[in-house]
């Protein structure tokens, strides 16, 4: 990066249901105050993840990151089971969570059930974005880029969608969860499951921007405390496990180029080295309660999003300083 460059950085937003909650608060942070030195140049997620990834670049393509904080806290209070109907559903889904993990239950396809949930999905994600003038905004140079992971169920293909092809289907694909909702079909595109299947987020296509950091929002815990053994805890961190494959391999990636230009084995000036820093959800919670819609539950995910950003970017100013003081000492030394 040259000297007096802004930071270019591209931000990945991991998926989780109800836990995304935590990614919201993050970005909410994020967009009340974006670091001065930075430019963020990309953000991608993935079910929940690709939601509040687009909430924020709304704001961002708009050059307004204040109306971002605020969709994405006007959001998360939309899907959250504040009615006493709601409430009852919610209370009922998670009963039948807790049943599953004591004994077998009969399950029920989604499609043999009425389509409520994808019809109040829809209806609220109609109600925060404007696609058409998204699309357009998207095109104009120098705009940051947006992309969202999902799976082609006929063909298993993982496909990224753009903020300039980006419509309701696109958001309903990266979130239709297969037990829980219908297969998406995206005109042009083809049918949609969950992008926790695929990209989960979507990293290595962020790389072609050339970014100097990368921010991952990481909602699966990469580790555990101990060994599970209980059903619904061997379960929880398989899902755990699964949901961070993608991940860590295209981390993996990253470190490995990072390592080859340390060592001058990698000398193209297309490549550059990347810092990778994790904002993480580091709390015990199991999977259920990713389908846990109670207020209360989603406020303080939120809130310890808002904090562990606020903690973020004092490690990272504190890092930036011993960087710059590294850096003169090695300077006097060469003189």
């Amino acid at each position: 990066m040259e000297t007096g460059a802004r930071t270019r950085v591209a931000v990945a937003c991991q998926g989780g249901g109800s836990h995304a909650a935590f990614t919201a608060g993050v970005l909410e942070g994020m967009m009340e105050r974006v670091p001065d030195d930075v430019e963020i140049v990309a953000l991608s997620g993935t079910s929940g993840g690709a939601i509040c990834a687009t909430l924020a670049w709304d704001g961002l393509v708009r050059n307004d990151p204040a109306l971002a904080a605020r969709k994405l806290r006007e959001f998360w209070d939309s899907m959250s089971a504040r009615e006493p109907w709601d409430q009852i559903v919610n209370q009922s889904l998670m009963s039948v969570m807790s049943l599953r993990d004591l004994m077998v239950l009969p399950e029920v396809s989604p499609y043999h059930l009425p389509p409520w949930g994808e019809e109040q999905f829809r209806s609220i994600i109609d109600k925060y974005f404007d696609f058409e003038e998204l699309r357009a905004l998207a095109r104009r140079p120098g705009a940051p880029v947006l992309k969202i992971g999902a799976v082609e169920v006929l063909s298993g293909h993982f496909e990224l969608f753009t903020g300039a092809e980006l419509c309701a289907e696109c958001l309903l694909a990266s979130a239709a969860i297969p037990e829980l909702f219908r297969a998406v079909n995206v005109p042009g595109r083809g049918v949609f499951w969950d992008g926790l299947f695929s990209q989960n987020p979507p990293i290595h296509d962020l790389m072609v921007l050339h970014p100097d950091e990368l921010w991952l929002i990481q909602i699966n815990s990469s580790t555990c405390a101990r060994v599970p053994t209980d059903t619904h805890e061997i379960l929880d961190r398989r899902n755990a496990l699964s949901g961070n494959l993608s991940m860590e391999q295209e981390l993996k990636f990253i470190d490995a180029i990072n390592r080859a230009i340390a060592d001058k084995k990698i000398v193209d000036s297309k490549y550059r080295r990347v810092r990778v820093s994790r904002i993480s959800l580091d709390r015990e919670l199991n999977y259920r309660s990713k389908l846990d819609r109670r207020p209360e539950f989603l406020d303080e995910l939120r809130d310890y999003g808002i904090m562990k950003w606020r903690r973020f970017v004092k490690e990272r100013q504190a890092w930036q300083e011993d960087t710059r003081a590294l850096r003169m000492e090695s300077q006097q030394l060469s003189v």
